[in-house]
């Protein structure tokens, strides 16, 4: 307010210019206690409805103190005309314009102006009123709901997004619903146990909507992911903000969110009733199933896939009216990654599709799950892939040989154990591997000779299809040839051919109940820039893991130490 006082040419107290003069003697522009105090009040001011207009005597004062002279040049603020300062104040930040409200008369007219609160709501949280205008122009309801479920379904339910249309001030709008709630704003994960989740809390037009975003159908992984509105925040009221649960299948109700702190909040449902159909539990459970897996369940043939199916209904079934949600990031890239992180959906077997966040971490690339199943839940670190032991696969007959790939990714098992067991370690590479595998040298650190007979062979069959040429080497525009091991069981038989380069890497196993975990040994395999693979030995199956591309909003880490603390948080919330 200090500052705001001084550029309309008013001192300290609004009457004088002892405090500019102070200024002129010191050779400084601020006063820190005034600055530190300004900070401590934003919040409180934003409060304000900018309705108590400032005392008259400061009205008197400003014009005698800052108006210059008939014919002079412009010497404050006050001397410009008021489209102009139209123009400054849009540029400022909205939390700022309270006390710009209280300086003088003339501003706290102009700070009334609705265009400066409009841009600010567009600048600092994208809002955009073209839905709104689609509303009044008459556009067909149905263009204007959004659709709950799969747009192959028959179902053909719809859940309102915008509430009924009224007068728009933007500034209610900025300060009790933008500025009120922008905490909540970001990529959040559900606490739902071991099942996890992913939500996006955005503002779309008027409103703040929080997104679950949910894997396609099993076993499609190359699908879209398929979104269903959880919450709804919006002004329903001139001076208050209305929270609305969108759960079940009786549109919005009402609802209830408490921010507990900073990177946590929660949500609760009022009415949940809404959330109960008419043919009880078991017409539930079936709109739940075709919904989640796409399928009946008479067309589950596999007793214990139903088994977990069923476990997954009455857990989650609990959380309908209450759920706590903790922040999350997307990870920071990095020059020499090999491929870029990001959020992938990949196959689990009997459990479907989960989320696993891919990130790097030096010469060590690890796959957080951020949704789980009872075996391994949400927040594990699902893969962990060393990036200094890259894994040349031999020939294409040889791939189908699952003895032969075991022969070759146990090695380098077992030597990894031995250094970890001597405590010695083997000095990771500066250097990572880039876009094509790189043979084993005759003889390894350990200086134990590596067996390299079998990667000496071409597979002819490959030469004539173009991947590799006839000296062996890699054809640039198709990658390696590759193919699964005979007796390795995928959830998708479509998937790559070709990959880039392969690592040696562990995964996570665990019994029901996250009981006896342990971390077996197993290959990554990096098809392109969207996809990559996971083969475990032990299990005998295989991973397909496609990149998730939907635009997540106010997801980005502040740093990388962040992150780093992000996931250490992830795996206490689920343990």
């Amino acid at each position: 307010m200090a500052v705001c006082a001084r550029l309309c040419g008013v001192g300290k107290s609004r009457g004088c210019r002892r405090w500019q003069q102070q200024e002129k003697d010191t050779g400084t522009d601020t006063d820190p206690e005034l600055e530190e105090e300004e900070e401590e009040r934003i919040e409180g001011r934003m409060e304000l409805n900018l309705t108590a207009t400032p005392d008259s005597t400061n009205e008197a004062a400003v014009p005698s103190a800052g108006h210059s002279p008939p014919g002079s040049p412009c010497r404050s603020l006050l001397d410009l005309p008021p489209e102009i300062l139209v123009e400054i104040f849009s540029s400022l930040p909205g939390t700022a314009l309270p006390s710009l409200a209280q300086v003088c008369k003339k501003f706290w007219h102009i700070l009334n102006t609705d265009t400066i609160w409009k841009r600010r709501c567009k600048e600092e949280y994208g809002v955009c009123d073209n839905m709104r205008k689609l509303e009044l122009s008459g556009v067909n309801c149905q263009d204007l709901y959004v659709k709950r479920v799969e747009p192959r379904l028959k179902s053909r339910r719809f859940v309102k997004v915008l509430p009924d249309c009224k007068p728009i001030e933007y500034q209610n709008v900025y300060k009790r619903l933008l500025h009120r709630y922008r905490h909540i704003l970001g990529l959040w994960q559900p606490d739902i146990g071991p099942y996890g989740g992913l939500l996006n809390v955005v503002v779309d037009d008027m409103f703040l909507i929080g997104w679950m975003y949910l894997p396609p159908h099993d076993p499609h992984v190359d699908d879209h992911m398929r979104c269903k509105p959880l919450f709804r925040i919006h002004l329903k009221e001139k001076k208050s903000a209305t929270v609305e649960c969108m759960y079940g299948h009786k549109g919005p109700h009402s609802g209830h969110i408490q921010i507990v702190k900073k990177d946590e909040f929660s949500t609760k449902c009022n009415q949940t009733d809404f959330h109960r159909m008419p043919g009880g539990r078991q017409e539930e459970f079936r709109t739940w199933l075709e919904e989640e897996w796409g399928r009946t369940l008479e067309d589950i043939f596999h007793e214990h896939m139903q088994e977990l199916i069923l476990m997954k209904f009455i857990y989650t079934s609990q959380y309908d009216n209450c759920l706590t949600y903790r922040r999350i990031y997307l990870p920071p890239c990095g020059p020499d990654d090999p491929i870029k992180p990001g959020l992938f959906k990949g196959t689990y077997g009997s459990h479907g599709l989960e989320i696993v966040m891919l990130s790097f971490h030096g010469t060590v690339a690890k796959g957080t799950k951020i949704t789980g199943d009872p075996n391994v839940p949400a927040g594990q670190l699902t893969i962990c892939v060393d990036l200094t032991r890259p894994i040349y696969l031999p020939s294409i007959e040889q791939q189908r040989n699952f003895e032969e790939l075991s022969r070759i990714v146990l090695e380098i098992h077992e030597r990894v154990q031995r250094e970890q067991q001597s405590g010695r370690g083997e000095q990771p590479s500066s250097r990572r591997t880039g876009d094509l595998p790189v043979r084993p040298s005759q003889e390894d650190n350990a200086g134990e000779k590596v067996k390299v007979e079998a990667e000496e062979k071409i597979d002819q069959a490959a030469v004539q299809d173009g991947l590799v040429d006839a000296e062996g080497a890699q054809s640039e525009s198709s990658g390696h040839p590759f193919v699964l091991p005979a007796g390795v069981v995928a959830r998708n038989e479509v998937y790559p051919r070709t990959c880039r380069v392969c690592f040696y890497g562990t995964g996570l196993i665990a019994g029901h109940g996250y009981t006896s975990p342990e971390r077996t040994p197993g290959v990554f395999i990096q098809f392109d820039d969207d996809r990559f693979g996971f083969i475990w030995l032990e299990l005998k199956s295989f991973s397909l893991y496609s990149r998730i591309k939907d635009t997540l909003q106010n997801a980005e880490a502040p740093s990388q130490e962040a992150f780093d603390e992000m996931l250490k948080s992830m795996q206490s919330w689920t343990t």
